[in-house]
This record gives C-alpha cells, structure tokens and sequence, in this order.
C-alpha cells in the first residue's frame, strides 16, 4: 500500500512550493490566487535508513523504497463550498485522498499576497476546516434524504439499516454545524460503516504543516526563540493540531526547494546540518502521515531486490503477504522472520540462524516494524 497525501490550503501559502520540493513532480507555483486549477500528482521516496542498511549488507540488483504519493489540491477559499474561488470541483480532489496535511502560512513577506491580505494561521486554518465541514454538510444533507426514503420502505433489513445510517448522521450533523470535523464524533464500527459512502473529508485524519521562512526554521531546529512573529504563529498552528489529536510539522518551502535541486548525498546532509536539521521536511511530513494513520514498515532483503512495505500497525503475517501480492496472502503456508537489528548485529542471514534468533511464523504473527521477512506460499 501507498500512502496518498493531499496538501490543501489557502492560495499563496507556499502549498505548490512544498508539494515540488517533496516530490518528484513540479508544480506551478506563481504570486498569484488560483495558480494552481487542476491537482498535481508525485510521487516521492519514503526516506529510511534502514533500507539504506540494508542495501549496504545485501548489495542487491535493485533497491525499491516504499512510495508516497502527494496531491496539490488548488487553494481554498472562505466560501469554497458554495462555489466560491473555484469552488467545489476542488473538494472532490480531497475525496480521494488518504490523509490531509494542510499548509499552514506562518512567515512574514510583503511580496506575496496573503488572500486575506494579512498573515494570520488561526484564521486561515479556521477557514479551511470550516469550508470542509460545510462541504461534509451538503453530503450529509443528501445522504440523510436518501436514508429517509429509504426508511420508508417496508423491508426490514433496509429499514434497519436505513434507521442506522441515520442515527449516525444525527450524531455528525451537530459537530459539522460547530465547525467540527466528522472524525471527532464517537461512532461505533457499524455506525462508521454505514455511513462509509458519504466519503466525509473532516473524516480523513488531518496534519498540520508550518511553512516557516530560513530563520525561524534554523530557530526552532536549535531550540532557540525566533523572533515575536515566528514562534507565536507556528504555536498557534501546533495548539490547534494538539487539541484536534493530530500533530504539525514546521517545513520551510524555499529551504526544501533549495534542497530538492542538490543531487548528492553528502552535500544535502551538510545542507541539513547547515540549518540544523536530522531530516528533511519530507521525511519529517511523512513520518508525521505514518504516526497518524498507524502505519508501519517491513522489509524483504536478498541478492536480487531490498524493499520497504508499508503496512498497518497490528497486521498479521497473511496480510503483509499480501502486500506483496495478493496470492501470497491467499496461500500463506509460513513466514520466516528476523529484526532489522539482528542483521545489522550479525551480519548475515547464516549468523543470525546460528544465534536462533531467525525465526519460523505463522499466520496469528503480527508484524512487527522493521521486521525482515521471507514469505512461504502455496497457490
């Protein structure tokens, strides 16, 4: 599985800026509302130095990263939802997407126009969440029409599960009315399936991303204050992410830009520790993406190909199969595992034998992150 992420936003936040220093893609980018009409899609490599590890031990074929894929969704504007800007075909881009990470503006430039015409990011991220929760409202207002008539109907089953999606809707209707998102309603597993086909957007978790200039970056990565403007604006943004469960991520978009162009490895490693960074923005977005939807990573590692697999947390050994395909999962006999640790301790596959520490799994196995695996399958 992939992770898709959809970057949304204000026009003229740094949205396109970020989105083509992340990927591999590059997007339009201009000092000018609505640059940006139809959604850029990239793809980008998911950052692991475990992967790099192992590469390095197996000195494989090929090497194949797990993948992100990022979505730039053209700027949202108060009124989006009612056609505003450019209005709902938009919000159907967010649909679709797995996570939301929405770009925050939180530096200061006269020379790019703020469309409120003043930097202000609990104004702007209020304007972005209550347009998706406003847009959730119109789909809710037919789905609700469709169940009512559904309820009419003299099938008990239908009726049953009619009178479900409803009691479900009644729930979300008043937190969306508040400005709230669908996913901080309370709803059973049956209530959340019976209501699945509405897509909500607020339901979809949701990170918070700082687009922060050089300064206040090179600040917050030493500890250090950044100035009146910098670290109350990205602490508006993180107060904000913190009450809603979620997390935010400080990124500067002109730095990863700057970033993006360097080619070598060495270089972009000083680069970072020139402004005092561990990590680049994207390998911090996506971590970030990773921890709010659960996700984990496995590894297959051999002479012909090391690569990273993108899993959930707490899946079984038949399901991290099939991953990889579907009839491994199908045909699941067995799984033999061992650490990434236990490979980088010992060396090889015939010394961590030898320590018993590779280890025979079978389908109750749930799979742990970092784990190395090897699938036994019949079809």
């Amino acid at each position: 599985m992939a992770l898709n992420c959809g970057i949304v936003g204000l026009p003229n936040v740094g949205k396109s800026t970020i989105f083509s220093a992340l990927s591999s893609a590059r997007a339009e980018a201009a000092n000018y509302p609505f640059c940006t009409i139809n959604p850029n899609v990239g793809v980008a490599d998911v950052p692991d130095p475990r992967l790099v590890k192992l590469t390095e031990i197996f000195r494989p074929a090929r090497t194949i990263p797990a993948s992100v894929e990022f979505v730039d969704i053209a700027g949202l504007v108060r009124g989006a939802s009612k056609g505003e800007g450019l209005g709902n075909q938009f919000l159907s881009h967010i649909r679709e997407v797995g996570v939301i990470a929405q770009v925050v503006r939180c530096f200061e430039d006269p020379d790019i126009i703020h469309v409120n015409n003043r930097v202000d990011p609990e104004d702007d991220m209020e304007t972005i969440n209550v347009e998706l929760a406003l847009a959730d409202l119109d789909t809710l207002a037919k789905r609700r029409e469709r169940a009512e008539r559904t309820a009419k109907v003299q099938s008990r089953d239908e009726k049953k599960a009619a009178e479900t999606v409803l009691q479900a809707l009644d729930l979300i209707g008043p937190a969306l009315e508040q400005g709230k998102p669908a996913r901080s309603v309370s709803l059973g597993p049956e209530q959340w399936e019976a209501v699945y086909d509405c897509h909500f957007i607020t339901a979809k978790p949701q990170l918070y991303v700082c687009n922060v200039d050089e300064e206040t970056m090179r600040n917050i990565a030493g500890g250090k204050a950044a100035g009146a403007a910098g670290p109350a604006k990205v602490e508006a943004v993180r107060k904000r992410a913190a009450a809603e469960g979620s997390e935010a991520v400080c990124i500067s978009g002109k730095f990863e830009a700057e970033l993006a162009d360097i080619t070598d490895g060495a270089e972009k490693r000083a680069f970072l520790e020139e402004l005092g960074l561990r990590e680049s923005g994207l390998s911090a977005l996506i971590h970030a993406a990773y921890r709010l939807l659960g996700l984990c990573t496995f590894f297959t590692a051999g002479a012909d190909e090391c690569r990273a697999w993108t899993i959930h947390e707490g899946d079984a050994a038949p399901k991290a199969a099939g991953v990889i395909h579907t009839d491994f999962e199908k045909g699941f006999i067995k799984a033999e595992v061992y650490s990434f640790d236990d490979i980088v301790h010992y060396g090889t596959e015939a010394k961590i034998r030898e320590a018993g520490k590779y280890r025979i799994e079978g389908r109750d196995y749930t799979v742990r992150d970092g784990d190395v695996m090897f699938f036994k399958f019949n079809v």
